[in-house]
């Protein structure tokens, strides 16, 4: 079974969701897992938006990414320019892939206006994760 490991900086919204569609999409072919450089517990509206898709996350917690530290990956990807920095380098890890999402975390405005912002993201990673699942497979 392959190990694939997404990771972010407060494992809250990008990687959660990444994980979530990766999750669904491998089924029983790959364990998932997700983390933070930082812990921010997982954002309330990355868990709506997802259910809006019929994937829920909102049993994920965010975990740091020590505590995978003796995890041998097949693939980690980062999801953040700024995780990417801090961790350059997965020597536990066969191959490694890096896309930035936008973090609609950051985003302001109306609540209208944040579900908006957090729906393109998962748009994007949802995208992103099929590529990712058909690359795995082939």
């Amino acid at each position: 079974m392959k190990k694939i490991l997404v990771l972010c900086t407060g494992n809250s919204c990008r990687s959660q969701m990444m994980h979530g569609y990766l999750q669904s999409m491998f089924a029983d072919r790959a364990k998932i897992y997700s983390a933070g450089v930082e812990t921010h517990g997982v954002n309330p509206f990355a868990i709506g938006v997802m259910a809006e898709d019929g994937v829920f996350i909102h049993d994920h917690s965010s975990n740091h990414v020590d505590e995978y530290a003796d995890v041998d990956f097949d693939l980690a990807i980062t999801v953040c320019d700024h995780a990417r920095e801090i961790c350059p380098i997965f020597p536990n890890a066969k191959e490694t892939r890096h896309h930035a999402f936008s973090d609609p975390s950051h985003g302001e405005g109306s609540a209208k206006e944040l579900i908006a912002a957090f729906r393109a993201t998962r748009d994007e990673i949802k995208a992103y994760a099929s590529g990712v699942v058909k690359d795995m497979v082939k």
